[in-house]
């Protein structure tokens, strides 16, 4: 996957449900290489909470293949918290995240990541 890619990424995801709030595409070293924000939305994050949340989604990742072998790639994580939703899903070496409207119902929820599945693997076969 090349890096011109990702915008494209973005633009897809962001365009599946109108209560997606932000897509980023981190990289392995917790960078943000292209994002879309809902426009008009306040974030819930401030610049520098920003960088420390995608370094812990990179160092996550990164621990997470230690068990890649004996459990299979993770597909998706998928967390609540009491203020929003997040997905995300990893494409070769970088991971998508994605953040969703806390109010959003479960069976929304599934919509959206079973909408952002096919995406996620089209670009991871590219």
């Amino acid at each position: 996957m090349i890096k011109k890619e990702y915008p494209k990424i973005c633009d897809e995801i962001s365009g599946i449900s109108p209560y997606i709030r932000f897509v980023g595409i981190i990289g392995k070293g917790g960078e943000l290489l292209a994002y879309k924000r809902r426009p008009d939305l306040k974030p819930l994050l401030n610049a520098k909470n920003t960088q420390h949340q995608f370094a812990h989604i990179a160092t996550k990742t990164d621990l997470e293949e230690f068990f890649d072998e004996s459990l299979g790639e993770v597909e998706f994580v998928w967390e609540e918290r009491k203020k929003v939703q997040t997905i995300s899903f990893g494409i070769k070496k970088v991971r998508v995240w994605v953040s969703i409207d806390k109010k959003v119902i479960r069976s929304e929820m599934l919509r959206i990541i079973d909408s952002c599945l096919p995406i996620v693997k089209k670009y991871a076969n590219a």
